[in-house]
């Protein structure tokens, strides 16, 4: 059974978790389909933004799907907890900038899923929150080191230990969103954002986020020194060239993304 739609329109592609019966939890045939998806992804150079979202209007994804692991043994459980983690590391190395269009509920693997993407936005009825203590077990696909990494240590210990659940207003003011929207102009809203970021050389755009994303797990000489070897790869490019030609002649340029 089909378990993710793929669309790809012009340079963007989109992701949609497809279990609408369940609430888009993850069960592992989407893990194994969603990995899939992704490498096929990583390596298509003409995509340049990349957007996950959840079938129908209840959830983006309500993380773990609760009655498969009701059947599952210990070390099953340990299978899918190790496929959640690596599928969703493999969203965070993507190349491409990616964003989380988070259309409903949003808990645990869902949210973590969220915190993969580079950047969120919300529908403003959305809930979302990483509530797995409260099922006596802890974020296990990387809600523990990235939800710190994104607000700060002391914010993510009390949403994670409280097993909050946040409004999307209440979310974008911890910092976990980048934008909020009413549900029936989501879709656009997110669409004006991808228009920014597409206006721009992909081959900038993939530097920029590696230059940042490395970086952030260096300290700080090492990081310019990261970001000098990523700038240089765009020194060669046509589309670094084509961008001064554009200026000179006060005209848009047509990147190619060589």
């Amino acid at each position: 059974m089909q378990t993710l739609i793929f669309e790809q329109v012009g340079h963007v592609a989109k992701v949609t978790l497809h279990r609408p019966e369940a609430m888009n939890a993850f069960n592992y045939d989407m893990l194994s389909e969603l990995g899939q998806v992704l490498e096929s992804i990583r390596i298509n150079p003409d995509i340049r933004v990349v957007i996950f979202t959840g079938s129908g209007e209840r959830a983006f994804s309500v993380g773990a799907d609760l009655k498969e692991r009701r059947l599952l043994t210990d070390s099953q459980v340990k299978r899918n907890v190790f496929k959640i983690g690596e599928v969703f590391s493999m969203v965070e190395n993507l190349p491409q900038p990616t964003i989380a269009m988070m259309n409903g509920y949003a808990f645990g693997g869902g949210m973590e899923l969220a915190l993969a993407c580079d950047f969120r936005f919300a529908a403003d009825s959305a809930v979302m929150g990483l509530t797995e203590t409260g099922l006596a077990i802890i974020p296990g696909a990387g809600g523990t080191q990235r939800l710190p990494r994104l607000i700060g240590e002391s914010k993510a210990m009390e949403l994670i230990l409280t097993a909050r659940r946040l409004k999307a207003d209440e979310a974008q003011l911890y910092g976990m969103l980048t934008g909020v929207a009413p549900a029936n102009i989501l879709q656009e809203t997110v669409d004006r954002f991808v228009e920014e970021l597409l206006a721009n050389g992909p081959i900038a755009l993939q530097q920029a986020k590696f230059a940042i994303k490395q970086g952030m797990n260096a300290d700080l000489q090492t990081g310019l020194a990261i970001e000098r070897k990523a700038y240089e790869l765009t020194i060669p490019t046509e589309d670094r060239l084509e961008a001064l030609a554009a200026f000179a002649e006060k005209r848009k340029p047509e990147f190619k993304g060589k």
